[in-house]
């Protein structure tokens, strides 16, 4: 049975939290002398809100969450770290994720000198349940999925994350940076069957907005006040924020921009597999398509030479000659297209 307690390391448990000036005083006033801001420059002489609740009480109408089970972080990576800092004790605790899959899980294991145990997938670029937990002992803290996976595009199998999550008495964080192009609800909507689920969303990919660095943490609202604990005070700036609340009035845009990016990742499969320089393109559900080709090297070294960066994943496990594609503009993609053609 899954406890909270059992596994937030003891440091953190009896850790007192900084208490910065707008965490003391919350509201309007007229005059502010607190926090030793200078008052000329306004408005970006002012520290922004510490938990950023305006973005957040929008972040929880579009997705359905409440407020209390959402944590705003620098970038998915921040909450990414935080689970290490608040949950693995270095030289200690261990954590278990699928392999291959995105590498800053196994960067800020190291970073906090966590061990890092890899399940390999199989052929059809999908995990064991059985398997993670046969990898785990009883220092294993935090399992990693990332769904859509990255670098290999495809949803994992429900089922097995389920399983999981009912079989696993420590944090499963399945990572949904690309769920908005895939054909799937979010695990976001079981956060109240499963206590230990965190659930990883991001401004970066279909919202368009990888520049502003807002990632999002979806969980219940003890692991989300544990994060709150050891985050720095003001981890998401100002025009972060402002730029956030701007962008999600005009979410019927992004929706647009999703519907010609599947439109265009259909396209691009299928034009792609008519090149004979093409050995195969993998099922995806992300803004992406990894692609199997004769030579990666020769085939990267064309398109860089020409303008054309795409992704040489030809050294990541189970991706042998394998370029990660990611779905551009119509105009791109026939640009891209085009000189894979010149390549025949």
């Amino acid at each position: 049975m899954f406890d909270l307690n059992n596994i937030i390391r003891p440091n953190i448990k009896a850790l007192k939290p900084y208490s910065c000036a707008r965490d003391e005083f919350k509201g309007e006033a007229s005059v502010f002398l607190d926090a030793n801001e200078n008052p000329y420059n306004a408005p970006y002489n002012r520290y922004p809100d510490p938990l950023q609740w305006s973005v957040k009480e929008r972040i929880s109408a579009i997705k359905g969450v409440a407020i209390e089970s959402i944590f705003l972080g620098n970038g998915s990576d921040e909450p990414i770290d935080l689970m290490y800092r608040a949950f693995c004790e270095p030289r200690v605790d261990n954590v278990v994720a699928i392999n291959p899959t995105y590498g800053m899980y196994e960067v800020c294991a190291d970073i906090n000198d966590v061990e890092y145990r890899k399940v390999e997938l199989d052929e059809k670029f999908q995990f064991s349940a059985d398997k993670l937990l046969a990898k785990a002992d009883e220092h294993t803290k935090v399992m990693w999925l990332c769904s859509p996976n990255n670098p290999t595009g495809n949803l994992l199998a429900e089922n097995e994350i389920e399983k999981l999550l009912q079989s696993f008495n420590g944090i499963v964080v399945v990572d949904e940076a690309y769920i908005d192009f895939a054909g799937r609800d979010s695990f976001a909507k079981k956060l109240s069957q499963h206590s230990n689920l965190v659930v990883l969303q991001t401004f970066s990919k279909a919202w368009g907005s990888a520049a502003i660095r807002l990632g999002m943490a979806f969980a219940s609202k003890e692991i989300i006040c544990v994060l709150n604990k050891i985050k720095y005070p003001y981890n998401v700036n100002i025009l972060t924020q402002r730029q956030a609340l701007a962008l999600m009035k005009e979410a019927d845009k992004v929706a647009d921009w999703v519907k010609t990016l599947k439109a265009e990742r259909s396209r691009l499969v299928e034009e792609l597999q008519k090149l004979s320089l093409v050995v195969c393109t993998y099922p995806t559900d992300a803004n992406f398509v990894l692609t199997k080709v004769k030579d990666a090297q020769a085939t990267y070294n064309h398109l860089v030479s020409n303008g054309i960066i795409v992704r040489n994943r030809n050294s990541v496990t189970l991706c042998g000659n394998c370029l990660r594609i990611t779905v551009g503009t119509p105009e791109e993609n026939k640009i891209l297209l085009n000189e894979l053609h010149n390549l025949e």
